[in-house]
Formats: C-alpha cells, sequence, structure tokens
C-alpha cells in the first residue's frame, strides 16, 4: 500500500477514534440513579458532535451538543424509583447503558473504620454472605488514588451486591445501604471512596485549608506515613471531584482517628469540608457521621475525648447527624471496633428519620443541654430522652464532678426522667461535671431506646 494512502488511513482512523463518545466510569451500566431529580450525564465526543440521548422510563429523546474542548453534558428528569431501565447515547457511535436503576444514592467517605470490609476479618459482614445478594443494592468502589489537581474521571465500576462484591466494600456502608433498601423499599446506591488512616484535610480542597491560617498550620501538624497521604486536597481532588456532578442523596462519614492531634481545629475543618463538598454537588447534603469509638490513645492525654467533643460541636451545621457508639466497642485496645452492622444501623436510622421522614425511629442520643447548681450538687438536662433515661447495671459510671481547683473526683449520681444530679462529698461547691470525658470511657446511661449518652463536659478548662 502507498506510503500516503496508509497514512491518510491512519488519520482518518485516530480522527474516528476521537470523535467516540466517551463516559466517565460513574456514568454505566447497572448504575443507579437518583430519583425524583434531574441529573447529569456527561462525558466527552469529537468538538461539535450532537449527541442524543434517549431513556426508557419515559421514551424520550433528548439532545446536546459536544463543546470545542470535546466535553458535553445534558440534564435529565429521572422517575420515581425504579427499574431496570436503558440510557441509549447515539453520536458518531451508539452507547447503551444497560440495568440502569433509579433510586437513592449515597457517598461512604472516611479512613479505615468505614473502609474495613470482610477482607478484615470482619465477623459480622461475613455472616451476611449466604443472604446478601441483592440485585437492587448496587456498589461503586473507587480505588485509593491521589492527584495533585481536580480529576474528571476515576477506575471503578458498578456491581451489584453479592457476595463475592460484599467482600471487599465497606461494611458500614453495606449495612447502611441494606437498612435502606429494607425501610423504603427501593434501589440504592453505594459509592465507596474511602482510605484508612487519612485526615481529614486530604478530603477538604487543598484552597479552604491553605487560605485558612488555622487550618493550614494544623496541617502541617499531620504526622507522614507511608500508607496514606496527608497532603491537602489529594484524595479530594481524585476521590471526590470525579464524582461530584453525578446526583447523591447524601453522605455518611467515619473518620476522625487520624486528627486527635489537632481537635482543636477538627470542628472548623469539618465545617469547611462539608461546606466544599455542598458548593462542589450543588446541594444541601445531608451529612451523617461517626463519633470515634473510645481507644487508647496513650496515658497523659484525652485527645480522642477532644476529638468526640469537637465531633459533637460539628453538629451546628445544618443538616448533620452523629451515631454515638461509645457501647458498641468490646476492645479500647483496638482502634477497628468490630461491630460495624449497629454503626450502619444507626446510621441509616439518621437518614430514614432526618431525609426521608419516617417516624416512631429513635436516632438521635442523648445529649447535655444544659446545668444547674442547686446547694453541693449540679443538675444535668438532657435532650432526646424525652422517655427518661436507663441506667444499665448497678451503679451510673463516668460521670465527675470538680470545684473551682480543677480536680475531678467520681461523682454521686441521681437519675430522674432526663435529669441526672451529680454529687461529691469532698466538693462543697461544684463548678464542672464531666461524662466519659477520657479516651477509652464506657458510661452506662442510655435512653429507652438504647442509646448510648454522648460524652461531654461542661466546663472549657483549658487541658495540658
Amino acid at each position: 500500500m502507498p506510503r500516503f494512502l496508509s497514512t491518510f488511513l491512519l488519520v482518518c482512523c485516530c480522527t474516528w477514534a476521537s470523535g467516540q463518545i466517551r463516559l466517565p466510569a460513574v456514568i454505566a451500566s447497572n448504575m443507579v440513579l437518583q430519583r425524583n431529580s434531574t441529573v447529569q450525564l456527561w462525558g466527552w465526543a469529537h468538538a461539535g458532535e450532537k449527541i442524543r440521548v434517549h431513556t426508557s422510563w419515559n421514551n424520550s429523546l433528548d439532545s446536546t451538543v459536544t463543546t470545542s474542548d470535546a466535553k458535553w453534558r445534558i440534564s435529565i428528569k429521572t422517575p420515581e424509583a425504579g427499574g431496570p431501565y436503558t440510557i441509549s447515547l447515539q453520536g458518531n457511535n451508539l452507547v447503551k447503558l444497560e440495568n440502569v436503576l433509579i433510586g437513592e444514592v449515597w457517598v461512604c467517605s472516611g479512613q479505615s473504620n468505614m473502609a474495613w470490609s470482610s477482607y478484615q476479618g470482619l465477623k459480622d459482614v461475613i455472616a451476611e454472605f449466604p443472604t446478601c445478594a441483592d440485585s437492587k443494592i448496587r456498589f461503586f468502589q473507587i480505588p485509593n488514588t491521589t492527584a495533585e489537581y481536580p480529576q474528571d474521571d476515576c477506575s471503578a465500576s458498578w456491581v451489584a451486591c453479592d457476595s463475592n462484591t460484599l467482600k471487599g466494600f465497606s461494611a458500614v456502608g453495606y449495612f447502611f445501604g441494606k437498612k435502606l433498601r429494607q425501610d423504603l423499599n427501593i434501589p440504592i446506591g453505594l459509592i465507596n471512596t474511602s482510605w484508612g488512616g487519612t485526615p481529614a484535610e486530604v478530603w477538604t480542597p487543598a484552597p479552604e485549608v491553605e487560605n485558612d491560617p488555622a487550618l493550614k498550620e494544623a496541617a502541617t501538624k499531620l504526622k507522614p506515613s507511608n500508607s496514606w497521604p496527608i497532603t491537602p486536597g489529594y484524595t479530594y481532588n481524585a476521590m471526590i471531584t470525579p464524582i461530584t456532578s453525578f446526583s447523591i442523596a447524601g453522605a455518611i462519614w467515619y473518620q476522625g482517628e487520624s486528627n486527635t492531634t489537632t481537635s482543636g481545629t477538627y470542628t472548623k475543618l469539618m465545617g469547611t469540608m462539608i461546606s466544599a463538598w455542598r458548593k462542589a454537588w450543588k446541594k444541601e447534603l445531608p451529612f451523617y457521621f461517626v463519633q470515634i469509638a473510645p481507644y487508647n490513645y496513650g496515658k497523659g492525654n484525652i485527645i480522642g475525648a477532644l476529638l468526640r467533643e469537637a465531633q459533637t460541636e460539628t453538629l451546628k451545621f445544618p443538616r448533620t447527624g452523629m451515631a454515638v457508639i461509645t457501647d458498641l466497642v468490646a476492645d479500647t485496645g483496638n482502634i477497628h471496633p468490630s461491630n460495624k452492622h449497629d454503626v450502619g444501623l444507626r446510621l441509616a436510622n439518621w437518614a430514614l428519620s432526618d431525609t426521608y421522614g419516617k417516624t416512631g425511629i429513635a436516632y438521635k442520643s442523648p445529649q447535655f443541654n444544659q446545668m444547674e447548681k442547686k446547694d453541693n450538687k449540679i443538675i444535668l438536662h438532657f435532650d432526646n430522652a424525652e422517655d427518661g433515661l436507663v441506667l444499665k447495671g448497678k451503679k451510673a459510671e463516668q460521670f465527675f464532678i470538680a470545684g473551682a481547683d480543677h480536680q475531678f473526683v467520681p461523682a454521686d449520681v441521681t437519675i430522674k426522667g432526663n435529669t441526672v444530679t451529680v454529687s461529691a462529698k469532698t466538693v462543697k461547691e461544684p463548678e464542672a461535671v464531666r461524662f466519659a470525658f477520657t479516651n477509652t470511657a464506657i458510661g452506662n446511661i442510655f435512653n429507652k431506646a438504647g442509646l448510648p449518652v454522648n460524652p461531654f463536659r461542661t466546663d472549657n478548662w483549658e487541658e495540658k
């Protein structure tokens, strides 16, 4: 074949190939699209190429034209939950997406306690293998990836839940999704984007950290590791940005252990991160997170308690919720509590009640509201305990009381309704009370629904 002819054919083939419709990984067969929404489909094609989109649920045909930078985007309306459906995209080539469901889509993120799966030997999720197969629960697992700049795609695929695909998927995410699937009776899509050991800074856009003096300074105190990144924005760029055009219902989050040494800025960091995610998704996403569990972070500090306090303060941001899990810990020497199913259920109850409006579900732990001094006693008042508080055991544990000398001693405790009265013979003029405010403390007071009292302190005394 003459050289000029072969060159001509090669150029033509390359031009034709470059004009093929291409889609990001998250737009694919087996995906779940957010129900009753205007969702985005997007991708790449030849500049000026017209893309026609046909959706089977309404037999609708829409179109858009690829921009000069070879990108295209189109909005389509989704119906109530259902499926499977097909989506056909016609340009210079035909792309057909099959087995598409319409339902609720949630992002699952954080560090190792979100990432852990059966590969870490979690018995509660392994026990699910014989019965877990459900074609209406779909997983999209983003691999650990970093990037210096925001990315427009990731390497992952949508798969239906079964005993094989569940093996490496987030146990907390699975139990969360399973509960939603049972109670809402609709398809559920779960996007797992988590990485063990990561501090929250890496999940936050770098400019948001670097342009805030307090957050920037705190980020410099993070200890480098060979197992996870610590550079602000690196996982946000690679593991969050590629999916921010994909419509979701909300996010669940289990993280904090790697920020215990910078708890003083954690509330601000979380508010910044949550705000950035909502800005990226163009929606005030519900954001439900897990309070870190009791764990022995070493002697002479209460860094775990201070981080839990910072997480509690994060509740001041709208549409947030926190699952308290102090009662789900069997070993305070293990930073990875093995009970993931109850964690997932508590997060799901937040979503069912707060996002989906289901009634009759107890989902908020009792939380300290205010205190009053009366003689040599302090009376504590609690929210989320309208039916009263319940003691499990013979004696209330982990209550401490102090006077002006800041010396805390074990307190005598009386429970009445949603109040707790504390005192100590050696503290004549009490000033402050602390409950379970150490790294490893596990209290034994609950509301009648069985949710544990959130650890707290009434003082703001500086901790050395």
